[in-house]
């Protein structure tokens, strides 16, 4: 269950393309940065999700020449990929769990034995797709032939458009490129709306109206081929579960726009900005709780029973934010920010595309608590402050907000002097940005640990003032 918000560059305060989505499953689901080298495969060989023990048997010829890229996968399968980016600059973003509807399902059910799910997305595409566009296709050929294992949305960028996929039912789907002057936002939704065969900036599954018209799911004579009405769910759920997370973010950046927070389907699939928006924005709202609103379930004490289901939950495995900067080199203009765990209480660190080799211990964690792994050191914080909210969080955040601050000073710093340096010693310009790059996640973490600590004092001295036991003298 997932977040999902997008920002295209016309509306972005300096022109960069914007994707970011939170991941949603278990706190004890431990997230891994890992940098996938380039590799050549032998005629015939097979990618085959059950090696790696994943949720399906999906099997898909290998490419003769697998491209580097990244990924953020979980620690059980190395699958799972939430995020990552290719040697050539494409970043995928997937996925969005969205939900058919019932009827529709029943006649092209998503094939749970051997279809893609989540679990091969990532992996699958970013050694083979070059563009957005690409990516696109490829995705939509498969759910074609293949079938989806299970209802997902996915972002695609390269340093020109960013286009965004959903499934309809098992075979069929829809994608549409994002307009450059507007944002989108999805809960766990089916969000994208008007499909016309005829449009340059829109693909489908070749049978889509067709399926649609042919089980009484479309009517010709109603209007306009609508593809979440034909395919997605839009029942009592999605009122209190998904809508609220839309209207949220609507309601963040467009504050004159007055609409009912049960309106979800009829909310605007696109929408301009009444200003323009930056990474901290998309760091915003992946942090979003509803703050200091009646359904705020952490700040006026924990609450597990609120209807509303915020952006950001405990049960956050990890949340990112992709950056494209088209007019910079992508080793430096290409950025994801990371947050491990839950985003509230996380600091997003940037992981730039060029980035060579990190440590091992990004690339370790089980669902067990360790003493090693980059996530358990932010989870261990965030859960210790969960005890606490009202009195930790703001310490936490406050400390967090200041870090990212610093980070962007010294990211403007790293990438003027690789841009000068880069046309004279490539080589030494990389050997710059892996240098700054892991100085910067080393120091966020000793800073998550300085935290880590801190709060464990208060909680102790809180927790003494309880139960001292004091003699009359007050020392014994």
């Amino acid at each position: 269950m997932c977040t999902t918000f997008i920002v295209g560059g016309k509306c972005s305060a300096d022109g960069s393309f914007i994707m970011a989505r939170s991941a949603d499953s278990s706190a004890l689901k431990a997230q891994l940065f890992l940098i996938h080298p380039a590799k050549d495969y032998a005629a015939g060989e097979m990618y085959r999700t059950k090696d790696h023990n994943g949720a399906t048997d999906f099997v898909y010829p290998q490419p003769a020449h697998a491209m580097r890229y990244t990924s953020v996968p979980n620690w059980q399968t190395k699958l799972h990929g939430a995020v990552g980016f290719n040697e050539v600059g494409l970043a995928v973003t997937g996925t969005e769990s969205i939900f058919a509807r019932d009827d529709a399902l029943a006649i092209d059910p998503y094939n749970k034995e051997s279809g893609i799910t989540e679990d091969d997305i990532i992996d699958i595409i970013l050694p083979r797709a070059k563009t957005a566009k690409e990516g696109v296709e490829l995705l939509g050929k498969i759910i074609e032939t293949h079938g989806a294992g299970e209802g997902f949305g996915v972002g695609f960028c390269d340093d020109k458009e960013i286009w965004y996929l959903e499934t309809g039912t098992g075979h069929q789907w829809f994608a549409q490129r994002i307009p450059d002057d507007v944002y989108f936002a999805s809960g766990n939704q089916g969000r994208l709306r008007f499909y016309d065969p005829e449009a340059q900036d829109q693909l489908a599954s070749p049978t889509l109206v067709e399926f649609a018209e042919k089980n009484g799911f479309y009517d010709p004579a109603k209007g306009p081929f609508d593809f979440a009405a034909a395919y997605t769910r839009n029942d009592e759920r999605d009122r209190i579960y998904n809508d609220p997370r839309v209207w949220q973010i609507q309601k963040l950046f467009n504050p004159s726009v007055i609409q009912p927070v049960d309106d979800g389907r009829e909310f605007a699939v696109f929408m301009k900005p009444e200003r323009k928006l930056s990474v901290e924005d998309a760091k915003r709202v992946m942090r979003d709780h509803f703050d200091g609103s009646e359904h705020d379930p952490y700040s006026n004490g924990l609450n597990g029973k609120e209807p509303w289901r915020p952006v950001s939950v405990f049960r956050t495995y990890e949340a990112h934010v992709v950056q494209v900067r088209p007019w910079m080199p992508h080793a430096i203009g290409d950025v994801i920010y990371i947050a491990f765990g839950m985003a509230d209480l996380s600091c997003f660190m940037p992981f730039y595309q060029g980035l060579e080799s990190v440590p091992e211990h990004y690339q370790i964690g089980t669902d067990q608590a360790d003493s090693a792994s980059v996530y358990w050191k932010f989870r261990k914080l965030q859960t210790l402050v969960m005890t606490n909210y009202e009195v930790y969080a703001p310490l936490v955040k406050k400390a967090f907000a200041e870090q990212e601050q610093a980070l962007s000073a010294k990211q403007a710093k790293l990438e003027e002097e690789y841009m000068a340096l880069v046309k004279t010693d490539k080589e030494a310009a990389t050997a710059l940005l892996q240098k700054v790059n892991l100085e910067m996640l080393a120091e966020t973490e000793a800073l998550c640990e300085k935290l880590t600590n801190q709060v464990f004092t208060l909680a102790t001295e809180t927790i003494q003032k309880d139960i001292f036991f004091a003699n009359r003298s007050k020392k014994d």
